[in-house]
């Protein structure tokens, strides 16, 4: 499809967007149950593809955390029997012992790395390229509501988090979990008074722990939201850095950056405010135990009722035991953010898609281009109608061009006419059919658009005219540039069709890029054709040649023209004056100036408007005389060489 859209910004210039109601309630925070409860059959179609890998995974998990368990037992015999006893006997083979679980838990974790952390980063890459292919097919509607910035971070940011619930996070927090429940049996085993005391106090840290992380999780969620926020207009102010230096506007870009980093830096220290006090409780409940272990192994030792061995390595397990618990602050605080990534993650896939509307099940073989509006009204609110009662045909082959004052329709019948939306009432068919219910692969194949300030990709000039059809031939490429002219200055360049254009095709001038702009567009070879005043920024020299361009792709094409300078369309089949949302007069050039109605006055309005050399075509009201009067309205209109040189007046 060769459709020119360069992004929600440019969209918007094709697309009324849809005002967003500022009275409209916040959605309500998600508790942890809620948000595990709506990405968790996410989780289950993620993980079910990958359980044999998170079987071995586990098998491994255990494998390693019981060899991890032999050095903290090792104390009890190398104290009691070894020194104790004096078996030396004993100590090569508890020195083997050790050594050898050692190297176990360590081959068991490194395999783990290996097999956990490289899948977590594919099924990063995976989830990437799933959420860009999805956001990809969203209507524009939900482009006009979203900045740019915010849905880069939902597809590069948001998915970050998945390593940890897929990944070494899940691994060091079952593995924690494990190495607790087997650790908590030795210390049964060797003194369950000590254990119930220690355990009440962990109770309590645990307790404490869960309250803090309801406090932390709305703050995670927020960050992404502000992080969002400040990437979106960061995008925006590098896009327009002409914009901005124009205006001398660094410092007050800077300013509103700062601004943004600022809350971002806020919303950081305030959830280390929260890890920090979770971090400290943790060390003063485990100092506490440590301490009341030391005082009651003690007595229980001088009382015979234990060895110190016994001590040694009920110290060592408890420490064991203590450890998933210290590390919850940190593990607890990563899967807490992952989870709050999925769901942002899941709430975007959950948006419909175009194709996927069961309404749309007729798919177009050859197109002809007859579109054809039967009564069509249109509104993006309800009770704030935008177009009433919209009725023309379009035959193959014609030109129909809109003209109006801004806001009056035309941009909304052109993106009906798109597929961009669906009429409120009323029909739009093309070649007979229903368009809202065909395949939109099938029809948007044979439409292209040519907007006004067209986007090219940072790339070569042959990248994007190839961009509409990347199948084509050399020679189809080069005979598409010859049609546009492109060659005309390409040839002059070094590298020639290989030359780098930049971002945005910034190392191109106005007229250049509108030129590979309309390559590209004969290249796919539509058979309904948009275009959005594509000659209006160029110079004469420039728009010659692209009007010969047009000429060609025009013929035989269903072409629709918004034009602001009205003397580019005199040649058009018909021409819709659209007012209000409804067509006010519609005809041929020479009818329309003879009606002396809307289009007669847009028409000699914009030729006394070109007299001042200070105003565009199309701006302003009427240019008056001295006396009142208006001016340029009923003679013949001056050469602009004369209007430079003084003469014509």
């Amino acid at each position: 499809m060769a459709v020119e859209i360069e992004s929600k910004k440019v969209d918007a210039k094709i697309i009324d967007p849809k005002p967003v109601d500022p009275k409209a309630a916040p959605k309500k925070k998600k508790s942890a149950a809620a948000q595990l409860k709506s990405v968790w059959p996410m989780i289950g179609e993620l993980v079910r593809p990958r359980r044999g890998l998170l079987a071995l995974s586990f098998l491994l998990l255990l494998i390693g955390r019981l060899c991890g368990l032999v050095l903290p037992a090792a104390p009890k015999y190398l104290l009691d029997d070894v020194i104790g006893k004096h078996r030396a006997d004993f100590l090569l083979p508890l020195v083997l012992a050790v050594l050898g679980a050692t190297l176990i838990q360590g081959l068991t974790s490194f395999a783990l790395t290996q097999l956990l952390s490289k899948e977590g980063q594919r099924l990063i890459s995976e989830l990437r390229k799933r959420v860009q292919m999805h956001v990809g097919r969203l209507s524009l509607n939900y482009y006009d509501a979203n900045k740019t910035g915010a849905l880069v971070s939902r597809i590069m940011s948001d998915v970050e988090g998945i390593r940890n619930l897929i990944g070494t996070g899940l691994v060091e927090f079952c593995g924690g979990i494990l190495t607790a429940v087997l650790s908590l049996g030795f210390l049964l085993k060797y003194n369950a008074q000590m254990t119930g005391i220690a355990l009440g106090f962990l109770v309590v840290l645990m307790v404490a722990l869960s309250r803090a992380f309801k406090t932390i999780r709305p703050i995670f969620r927020e960050r992404a939201k502000i992080n969002a926020e400040v990437t979106g207009r960061l995008t925006e102010s590098l896009g327009g850095v002409r914009v901005v230096k124009g205006y001398h506007a660094e410092e007050r870009e800077s300013n509103v950056f700062s601004r943004g980093v600022q809350r971002l830096l806020d919303n950081v220290l305030k959830s280390l405010t929260a890890t920090s006090l979770m971090g400290l409780t943790s060390t003063v409940v485990l100092g506490v135990v440590s301490a009341i272990i030391m005082f009651i192994g003690a007595r229980q030792i001088l009382a015979g009722h234990m060895t110190s061995g016994q001590l040694f390595s009920y110290t060592m397990f408890m420490g064991f035991l203590i450890a998933p618990v210290a590390q919850m602050a940190s593990i607890g605080t990563q899967i807490t953010e992952a989870l709050a990534g999925l769901d942002r993650t899941r709430e975007v896939l959950a948006e419909s898609r175009e194709d996927q509307d069961a309404d749309r099940s007729i798919v177009l073989g050859h197109i002809n281009g007859a579109i054809t509006f039967e009564n069509v009204d249109f509104s993006y609110e309800p009770g704030k109608p935008v177009l009433d009662d919209v009725s023309f045909d379009a035959q193959p082959g014609t030109v129909t061009a809109l003209v109006g004052s801004s806001g009056s329709g035309k941009s909304t019948i052109i993106g009906l006419a798109a597929a961009f939306y669906k009429p409120t009432s009323g029909r739009v068919t093309v070649d007979g059919q229903d368009l809202s219910r065909v395949r939109l692969d099938s029809y948007r194949s044979a439409l292209g658009v040519v907007l006004q300030d067209s986007f090219l990709f940072d790339g070569s000039i042959k990248e994007n005219i190839a961009f509409s059809r990347p199948s084509a031939t050399e020679e189809e490429i080069l005979a598409a540039c010859r049609i546009a002219h492109v060659d005309e200055f390409t040839e002059r360049f070094a590298d020639k069709y290989d030359t780098i254009i930049g971002e945005r095709g910034v190392k191109l001038s106005g007229g250049q890029r509108q030129r590979v702009s309309i390559a590209r567009a004969v290249l796919a070879d539509p058979r309904i054709l948009i275009l959005d005043e594509a000659t209006s920024s160029l110079d004469s020299e420039s728009e010659a040649y692209i009007q010969q361009g047009l000429k060609y792709l025009m013929q035989g094409r269903t072409t629709f023209v918004i034009a602001h300078r009205l003397s580019t369309i005199r040649q058009a089949d018909q021409i819709l004056v659209v007012e209000s949302g409804k067509i006010l007069e519609r005809g041929k050039h020479a009818e329309l100036l003879a009606l002396q109605g809307r289009y007669h006055d847009l028409y000699t309005r914009q030729h006394g408007l070109e007299e001042n050399l200070f105003l565009a075509p199309g701006e302003g009201d009427k240019v008056e005389d001295k006396n009142g009067g208006p001016r340029g309205g009923g003679g013949g209109v001056p050469d602009p060489v004369s209007l430079i040189r003084g003469q014509g007046f």
